[in-house]
């Protein structure tokens, strides 16, 4: 860390210059790691907010926030990377502008965030949000809004992260579990939702001609988690089958294709059960 000079505005420069250094640095790296395009990349609110689904806010007035807990902005996302440092030469003067202005010790008044469990996005402030990391502060003033949303928005580090966010929003628009039951459903591939979906209102589909009466969503889902998902992996579970699959759902999705595949059956027996375990065993070797 450069030690200041005392004169707010080569400071302010020196600031900015370094910040813009780190950048580059950081997408050099990026580019001899292969890492993907999105490490560095600012998280877009708005597609945050759409993949998770947005469903209220709450004012929560001045609070003082973390820095490092700014990973996203509204609009600027072209301007600053990830951590905030000036993608390009282009906002130097008003950036040093404030930066000086700061270090003769003129107020400066708070940034406004969104908040997004535990992520904040800039609505207003993105210069200061970025001085206060060049100059190492810990945290910083804001007018903050909490953003409540559909889904919890765990997980999302990278841009790439929001298309598993948003099919996993739309899977459980189409089967709405309990928050509880809604857990037990995590899948690696975004794709696979859609098709747990297909297979699921299929099965409520089957189960309301079985009943002769017309089921709810709420209802299929209900039935579906307690009287198909959870039986049908205690089995698996009990018989060994794919213990590779640390996951009940990513387990479910297996049995059911391998199920259909090999019977064309939409029923569980002993003899199914033991075609699976065989199929399973058979594919690890």
């Amino acid at each position: 860390m450069a030690r200041d000079t005392g004169f707010p505005d080569a400071d302010a420069e020196n600031d900015f210059t370094r910040m813009r250094r780190q950048a580059e640095m950081s997408r050099l790296l990026g580019w001899f790691t292969r890492q993907p395009a999105d490490v560095n990349t600012v998280l877009p609110f708005d597609e945050v907010v759409a993949a998770l689904g947005r469903v209220g806010e709450t004012s929560l007035g001045l609070q003082q926030v973390e820095v490092n807990t700014i990973v996203g902005s509204v609009d600027r996302t072209r301007d600053f990377d990830r951590y905030f440092r000036p993608t390009s030469s282009r906002i130097r003067e008003r950036w040093q502008r404030l930066a000086a202005a700061q270090r003769r010790g003129e107020s400066v008044p708070p940034v406004q965030l969104y908040r997004v469990g535990s992520m904040h996005f800039v609505l207003d402030g993105h210069h200061r949000v970025s001085i206060a990391i060049a100059r190492h502060f810990r945290t910083i003033d804001a007018y903050v809004t909490e953003i409540h949303t559909r889904i919890s928005p765990d997980g999302i580090n990278v841009t790439s992260d929001l298309l598993l966010k948003d099919h996993r929003r739309l899977f459980l628009s189409r089967v709405p579990l309990p928050l509880a039951q809604a857990d037990a459903i995590r899948l690696a591939d975004p794709f696979d939702y859609a098709e747990l979906a297909e297979n699921v209102e299929a099965w409520g589909f089957r189960l309301s001609q079985e009943l002769g009466e017309y089921l709810s969503r709420a209802d299929v889902a209900r039935r579906w988690f307690g009287e198909e998902f959870l039986p049908v992996v205690r089995m698996a579970r009990r018989a060994e089958i794919r213990t590779d699959l640390t996951s009940d759902a990513e387990l479910y999705m297996w049995l059911s294709c391998e199920r259909y595949r090999l019977v064309r059956k939409h029923i569980w027996d002993d003899e199914i059960i033991r075609r699976l375990h065989d199929q399973g065993h058979r594919r690890r070797r």
